[in-house]
């Protein structure tokens, strides 16, 4: 077992781990002897005494009791190594567990021992497969010691998914506990929320859902206004560009017009100066067509699907069925498409997983691939990672890569491979990053009469099958990212004989730790295997990230350039991937730090109105503001009296009389609620759009943060008074109406 330096704080708290581990470890002779009844009491027992003690007093015998559950019910004992990995995520730190340690069941101990609190325990999954299919695996071990067990899905309605949230163990994906979130925040009643706090999580593959979906936030979206003929004007005006009209930075993932591209639109819409603040419309639609038809690759970041465009996530190569890119993209690709064109939408609500995971009162998580980002973790969710040992050794092979200088020789190279092991009938699984690379090496496959078996967002209606099938004698398959597939790939005896899975990237990707995602796929619970990776200086991560300075290096390389220097070259484009990655999560998270500080205070704002059983406390100083401060000499014939008087006394008079029905408090409150919803809504709204264009003050020597946190202190400024005064206005009228 590999021990931590003890003499550092986190030595010392991974050698109180192993102690514990084995204490745990140390009972399993003794609850072995128990019966059924006397071991589901234990559920009971624990409730009760944790009337006066802590959860981390009763770890131990709680532990014991999961794990001996675990055996009797499904079959399956976690290994010490398990409980190790169980104890670190009680206390709230990744567990890093190699592909098929089993990660699953390890979870069940401290998810059992945080529900017994009582306060709700979530399983965070990737996908909806995986929490359907672990919430009826492990809730089998739940459920037999007295626990429910609910599995949030999109589509539920709101009564289905308080009871989901209701039950002690909660089983969702990232994404939806974050929309339940944000529209648990936007309703008018407490008995429309459907959580019930934010307790405990273990997330399930950590570092796919809070490093690589942290740069995009989270979104609703709602319609907005705007004309379908101007994303047609605008793509048609893109399409006839030349290539000298657009400046492309790859590794910022952003597009402008050039100096040239400024002229031709303006010649183009017949204008003077497209900077004009009259033409702000259209610089927004020409921005998105341009990223619509240069940025956005149909196969990679999205699929056309019975004439709609269906999102992939880009670290999974699943749908994202009902999701849509926001501020007018999705219909600048639906326009590049040809398929139909919706409403513009407009952001109703929107947080970073950075910041929604964050509001967790405990939070850890679990993967195979997560120290390399540790200081990320640190930084941001204060989460340490500790590299649990594997149950057994590994002896997979890991080759080193092999660099070609063009894709046509990378792909040739890969495909004589397969063959090599096809007629040895050794599996293979090919991972790539794209659908369309997918498709290129399937159609090159089959010129050679290699069957195989594809997994990526269009074929993807059996994919556990496919991987769990992956490892059979003989078998082919090729995959568009593998990370949070769920399903071990198990090998018969026959292939270990040959060797065990032969796993080959086609491509590096833009993070080490998703390429040693796929390499984990093979060599699970000591099996043995082999892993390659073939790359190329056509690579789009090569394209994307080089430097001007490795671009110089490259274009010296010929034939007889060795593989060692071609690798250290890649490894360094990599490795620049991986900080402009960061910077851009980073940049992510600064901003929506931002808005964080003014989301909370509204949402604890709305908490506070939605829980008073009397209002008066809250509408009666903000009408005296507004009076006070807003009111001139005409204010008083808008609000129907007929000579200026104390519109205050008034109006707090005819209050006084008719409030006794109950319904008209209601009332005065659905009225505050909605008109912050709709000025908090149009804020995020414009900060969303202001975003977009803040960069541009750089070019005036001004921070793009900086002047997005004047901004957004102004406009919360001018929110919050707005606020006072669309409701003081609109409940005056309504009093006086009755």
């Amino acid at each position: 077992m590999r021990f931590n330096n003890f003499f550092t704080s986190e030595g010392r708290h991974y050698e109180k781990a192993i102690k514990i581990s084995k204490k745990v470890l140390d009972l399993e002779e003794e609850y072995s002897k128990l019966s059924n009844e006397e071991l589901k009491n234990k559920t009971v027992i624990f409730k009760e005494r944790l009337k006066k003690e802590s959860l981390d007093e009763i770890l131990v015998e709680a532990y014991a009791t999961c794990r001996e559950a675990s055996k009797r019910v499904i079959n399956e004992f976690p290994f010490k190594v398990q409980v190790l990995g169980g104890v670190l995520l009680h206390y709230g730190d990744i567990a890093e567990m190699k592909t098929g340690e089993g990660k699953t069941l390890t979870a069940t101990m401290p998810i059992y021992l945080n529900a017994l609190a009582g306060k709700g325990a979530h399983v965070i999954t990737v996908n909806e497969y995986l929490a359907q299919r672990d919430a009826e695996w492990m809730g089998q071990i739940y459920n037999f010691l007295g626990l429910s067990v609910g599995v949030n899905r999109h589509g539920l309605t709101k009564e289905q998914k308080q009871a989901v949230f209701n039950c002690d163990i909660t089983y969702t994906t990232n994404s939806e506990v974050g929309f339940d979130y944000l529209r648990d925040n936007m309703a008018i009643r407490n008995e429309d929320k459907v959580l019930r706090g934010l307790n405990f999580a273990i997330i399930d593959e950590v570092d796919s859902i809070l490093i690589d979906e942290a740069r995009t936030p989270l979104i609703i979206s709602g319609p907005g206004e705007s004309l379908d003929s101007q994303y047609l004007i605008a793509d048609r005006f893109i399409k006839s560009l030349h290539k000298n009209d657009v400046e492309v930075f790859m590794e910022d993932n952003a597009v402008n017009l050039s100096e040239s591209g400024i002229k031709r639109a303006e010649r183009y819409f017949k204008i003077d100066n497209i900077f004009d603040q009259g033409h702000a419309d259209l610089i927004h639609f020409i921005q998105n067509a341009l990223r619509a038809n240069i940025l956005m690759n149909k196969d990679v970041e999205y699929i056309v699907s019975d004439d709609e465009i269906v999102l992939i996530d880009k670290f999974t190569g699943r749908k994202m069925e009902g999701r849509e890119f926001s501020d007018g993209l999705h219909q600048a690709i639906q326009a590049k498409e040809n398929v139909g064109i919706k409403l513009e939408t407009m952001t109703l609500a929107t947080i970073t997983y950075q910041n929604f995971f964050r509001l967790y009162n405990k939070l850890s998580g679990m993967t195979g691939t997560a120290k390399s980002e540790e200081d990320e973790f640190i930084n941001i969710y204060n989460m340490r990672v500790y590299c649990i040992p594997t149950n057994k050794d590994i002896i997979r092979i890991d080759d080193e890569d092999k660099i070609f200088l063009t894709k046509k020789e990378k792909y040739e190279a890969i495909v004589d491979k397969v063959v090599e092991l096809y007629n040895k009938k050794q599996p293979v699984l090919i991972g790539t990053i794209s659908i369309d690379m997918s498709l290129a090496l399937s159609d090159m496959l089959k010129r050679k009469n290699i069957p195989h078996q594809i997994l990526n967002a269009i074929e993807d209606k059996y994919e556990a099958s496919i991987v769990s099938n992956a490892g059979k004698i003989g078998t082919i398959t090729i995959a568009t990212n593998m990370a949070g597939r769920g399903t071990d790939i198990k090998l018969d005896e026959e292939v270990k004989e040959l060797g065990g899975l032969v796993v080959l990237g086609s491509e590096r990707h833009e993070s080490r730790r998703i390429d040693n995602q796929l390499r984990g796929r093979s060599g699970r619970q000591g099996d043995p295997g082999y892993t390659c990776f073939y790359s190329s200086f056509e690579d789009d991560l090569v394209i994307r990230y080089s430097s001007e300075n490795t671009k110089e290096i490259i274009e010296s390389f010929n034939e007889k350039t060795s593989n060692d220097k071609m690798i250290k070259i890649m490894d360094m484009i990599q490795k620049r991937a991986e900080g402009l990655n960061y910077d851009s999560r980073k940049q992510v998270l600064e901003f929506d730090d931002v808005l964080m500080e003014q989301r909370l205070m509204v949402f604890k704002t709305r908490d506070e109105i939605l829980n008073q059983e009397n209002i008066d406390d809250t509408i009666i100083p903000m009408l005296s503001r507004f009076f006070k401060s807003m009111f001139n000499e005409n204010n008083y014939l808008e609000l129907g009296f007929s000579e200026k008087t104390d519109f205050l006394k008034n109006v707090l008079s005819k209050y006084d009389q008719i409030k006794q029905d109950e319904s008209i408090e209601e009332k005065a409150k659905s009225l505050l609620l909605i008109i912050m919803d709709r000025q908090w809504i149009e804020h995020i709204d414009n900060m969303s759009r202001f975003q977009k264009g803040v960069y541009l003050r750089q070019y005036a020597q001004i921070k793009p943060l900086d002047a997005f946190k004047e901004e957004a202190y102004i406009r919360f400024e001018n929110m919050m008074n707005n606020i006072v005064e669309q409701f003081s206005i609109n409940f005056t009228r309504f009093i006086n109406e009755i």
